[in-house]
């Protein structure tokens, strides 16, 4: 199956966190890699955070620096945050978000917590294994289901509102058998981060 860059994200920012996704897929698209999440957050003042991936779902240092390079004036131009902030440019990481249906394929047989925007059979909040899914639904086993009772849950995909995979020594193995598959050129922690200042005086700093 081929990578796509611009596959529809099921779970979406809104908000100002939406206006900037807007200005930053197309440049990371751009630039051959997929945006996988926008966060704005009060940490150090207040952080943006830019998570994106490559076709192997993942993100080396060397492409964190790129995106921040190209990511960066383009930010300053649109100057979409009327305020002084930091910038992080990170991989997804091993206990990542999903928010494409790919991302759910990809993880079959693994744990996650996904949270709904609109309550089915009155719950909102599901953790268990993904068993499955299809061009509209992510089916879900819990593995605390009550004797008698289906332990599936078909979750659409249109109702997503938070997705993440849970830290397992299964998904740890994965993690270790994709870095044999595909080695990162360097064992830095991928996230490059990027002051952005009212004089625009900027200074990056990576980790």
């Amino acid at each position: 199956m081929s990578f796509d860059l611009t596959a529809k994200r099921y779970i979406k920012e809104t908000g100002l966190e939406a206006r900037v996704s807007a200005i930053v897929e197309p440049v990371a698209n751009g630039l051959g890699f997929a945006l996988v999440r926008v966060r704005i957050t009060q940490e150090n003042g207040m952080t943006l955070q830019i998570m994106a991936e490559d076709e192997n779902g993942r993100f080396t240092v060397v492409n964190c620096e790129t995106l921040s390079k190209d990511l960066s004036p383009v930010l300053d131009v649109e100057d979409p945050i009327d305020r002084e902030y930091h910038l992080e440019v990170s991989s997804p990481g091993i206990d990542r978000p999903l928010v494409r249906q790919r991302d759910f394929a990809a993880y079959v047989g693994h744990e996650a917590k996904i949270e709904l925007i609109d309550m089915i059979n009155g719950r909102k909040r599901f953790r268990g294994f993904i068993k499955a899914v299809d061009d509209e639904a992510v089916i879900i086993t819990l593995p605390d289901a009550p004797a008698g009772t289906d332990p599936d849950h078909r979750l659409p995909l249109s109702n997503l509102g938070e997705a993440k995979l849970v830290m397992t020594d299964a998904l740890m193995e994965k993690a270790r058998i994709d870095q044999e598959l595909h080695p990162l050129d360097d064992d830095e922690t991928e996230t490059v981060e990027v002051a952005h200042t009212d004089d625009d005086n900027i200074s990056e700093e990576t980790h």
